[in-house]
């Protein structure tokens, strides 16, 4: 047997008083504080590597290691790219993020308390 829920609900006039509130202001700042600047960071990476496969062939043709050439060394490191930035987001998101939204989350289901 489960007991009820007895977390307040909240209405639509509480999300629009929290959403203009100083916390979830500067909640919504750091995140794109982070967001942002590794959003365009990365999208200027990628355009790099496009570019460069697309107008310096002879230099993204060049070998490194056997028939391992700098195209391909770019290529890969798109992967690592993209899970460095993931696991930097996971600990932002961790240690920032979610603490702040935890705060706002409980303020608004126990307004009381």
């Amino acid at each position: 047997m489960s007991t009820p829920d007895t977390r307040h609900v909240p209405t639509p006039e509480e999300f629009h008083a929290v959403s203009t509130s100083p916390e979830f202001l500067k909640l919504r700042s750091r995140f794109r504080g982070f967001a942002f600047p590794v959003t365009i960071g990365f999208l200027a990476w990628y355009l790099f590597y496009i570019i460069t496969a697309t107008f310096a062939t002879d230099f993204v043709k060049t070998p490194v290691v056997g028939v391992i050439n700098i195209g391909i060394i770019l290529g890969l490191a798109q992967f690592v790219t993209a899970g460095l930035i993931t696991w930097a987001y996971v600990r932002f998101a961790d240690k920032t993020i979610d603490p702040a939204t935890e705060a706002i989350r409980a303020s608004m289901e126990n307004p009381g308390g």
